[in-house]
């Protein structure tokens, strides 16, 4: 660790488990379709698979294994989540950072960003303004920044969740911000935050201290390696790990993130609760050098990989993707996409259609209104969720997986996705989008087996039509 991190405790856990030797090996190692059935199989009875499992998958590139993979993860991908998609957008609080890390807009020598941190005013306006197109979820966004301290991001959420707008609230706030010591995660865990989440960026060594130079805070690459950890620890029991795709090697990144999420499933009986994997895109003064963009095909596969190599993990799709590609992707795996999203400081309510490039981190690739996104995901036959029952009712971490490993879940999680649903239709659905829910939401409860859990939630979908009820989740 550098000199500026000594005084610092790691986890329990801490070390550097990333064995570059070891995954560059089974990047060169060669599968048989007798591999590739066992570990497709292990994977359809939801159990993660290893290092080396993961391998066969990334070995097996030919077209006819290629749609093995897809098949196989849209199967696992039904039975572990049904259809539900769950929905949340971003907020940027704050873009001054002492990083130069050189992907980034943010970074601190970046002359073309416009730097700038919302007031409390300014941030209670933005999530007004989200509040207003029906959101539930946000994620805060800061960068790593002294003024950024525990207290002051714990602040933050706490003002998030003050806020509320006729119908509207913001019933779970998840927060992406600089790795902490354990006082510090726990100050933010106090202020009722769902998931930290932090991206290693790449695993890579060498490409992690080209990308993160010397003298920044990031720059310490065991000190980020171990910050999920330390979440953990100090009680934040759901975290999110992410790699930023086109700096290295994509299946290099792919099995780092195997190896995280395997790490924490060892030393803490949970992995990731969430896994994201985005992928470079333009930004206000930056160039990327010798990028390793991952062309459209090899993203499917990753995506796919990752659902069946860990089963019961979400995979969050953002909107840096095309909307072509994110609806076409939908099904290999992944269970969360933001929608509506601006990313500019202040762009919920300060800016037009049009995105505005020196005011944000990078470019998007889907700009759509959360109504257009939702209703084609009904129109695909997908069910739109802003559940947010989990986290209120301490099922996370270790106890998610005691409900989910089962396939219990769905028991809960569907219901909860009709209520939120019908919530938004009555409230924030235009009259196309509010139809097609109503026949989705239909179609849903048809499929459900008669008893007292029917006729409970078809009474609260009632209270919500009727009588302005809300909140009413299992």
């Amino acid at each position: 660790m550098s000199s500026t991190l000594d005084a610092k405790r790691l986890s329990a856990s801490g070390r550097d488990f990333i064995d570059e030797a070891r995954l560059h090996a089974l990047l060169d190692r060669r599968t048989s379709p007798a591999e590739l059935a066992d570990c497709l199989a292990q994977s359809l009875a939801k159990e993660p698979l290893s290092l080396d499992q993961t391998a066969v998958l990334l070995a097996a590139d030919d077209p006819e294994s290629c749609q093995r993979i897809f098949d196989a993860a849209r199967r696992l991908k039904r039975d572990v989540y049904g259809n539900r998609i769950v929905l949340f957008a971003p907020v940027y609080v704050g873009n001054s950072c002492t990083n130069d890390c050189a992907y980034c807009a943010f970074r601190r020598s970046n002359r073309e960003m416009v730097r700038r941190t919302l007031t409390e005013a300014e941030l209670r306006g933005q999530i007004e303004a989200l509040e207003r197109k029906g959101h539930k979820r946000t994620i805060l966004v800061f960068g790593e920044h002294a003024r950024y301290n525990p207290q002051y991001i714990a602040a933050c959420v706490r003002v998030v969740y003050s806020v509320k707008v006729g119908h509207g609230e913001i019933r779970r706030v998840n927060v992406n911000a600089a790795p902490m010591d354990h006082a510090g995660y726990a100050a933010i865990k106090a202020a009722g935050i769902g998931t930290y989440q932090i991206f290693q960026e790449t695993y890579h060594h060498g490409t992690y201290a080209r990308v993160h130079p010397r003298g920044t805070r990031k720059a310490d690459y065991l000190w980020r390696l171990d910050g999920v950890a330390r979440a953990m620890e100090a009680g934040c029991d759901d975290v999110g790990i992410g790699a930023l795709l086109g700096l290295y090697d994509w299946r290099f990144e792919l099995l780092g993130l195997v190896a995280h999420a395997l790490h924490l499933q060892a030393h803490y009986n949970v992995g990731p609760h969430t896994i994201s994997f985005p992928r470079l895109r333009p930004a206000s003064g930056v160039r990327h050098e010798e990028p390793r963009l991952v062309a459209d095909h090899d993203f499917k596969r990753l995506v796919a990989i990752l659902r069946l190599a860990v089963p019961y993990t979400g995979m969050i799709l953002t909107a840096r993707e095309p909307a072509a590609l994110r609806r076409e992707m939908m099904a290999f795996g992944v269970s969360q996409i933001d929608a509506g999203s601006r990313i500019e400081l202040g762009g919920y309510t300060e800016l037009g259609d049009a995105q505005v490039l020196k005011r944000e981190q990078f470019e998007l690739g889907d700009i759509r209104p959360l109504d257009v996104v939702l209703r084609e995901l009904i129109v695909d036959g997908y069910l739109p969720s802003f559940c947010t029952a989990c986290y209120r009712l301490g099922r996370t971490g270790e106890h998610f997986m005691e409900f989910a490993i089962p396939g219990f879940i769905q028991n809960l999680c569907t219901p909860n996705a009709l209520t939120t649903l019908m919530e938004y239709l009555v409230d924030y659905g235009s009259s196309e989008t509010y139809a097609a829910g109503v026949r989705l939401i239909q179609q849903e409860l048809d499929r459900l087996p008669a008893g007292e859990r029917k006729q409970d939630l078809l009474e609260r979908l009632r209270l919500i039509r009727e009588t302005g009820a809300r909140d009413l989740y299992y």
